[in-house]
């Protein structure tokens, strides 16, 4: 039996490298990466939690949390490839959508 400690030790790990790489890489792609990496620390503290509390409730939640992520890499490298067809970079620091 692993503590829960542990779970939730790693779920820090990965949510700090995930800010982390969101705070320095300059890349859309990186960041994100970086987005999903976060939620899916978030998620394995639920999943820690529910285990622990032997209720079904933080993996329901950890679902809906799947679901909207998919949704939201749908949506957003369908965006990200729009960005880069119309500017030819994914560097967050030369896109300037403001300008024409």
């Amino acid at each position: 039996m692993v503590p829960i400690a542990f779970y939730l030790i790693l779920a820090a790990i990965l949510f700090c490298i995930g800010i982390a790489a969101f705070l320095i890489k300059r890349s859309v792609i990186t960041i994100f990466m970086s987005i999903e990496l976060m939620l899916n620390a978030v998620n394995l503290t639920f999943v820690a939690f529910s285990h622990m509390w032997r209720a079904v409730s933080g993996q329901i939640f950890v679902f809906f949390v799947m679901v909207v992520a998919a949704a939201e890499a749908a949506v957003g490298l369908a965006i990200i490839i729009a960005l880069f067809r119309a500017r030819q970079t994914l560097n967050v620091d030369q896109v300037n959508l403001m300008k024409n």
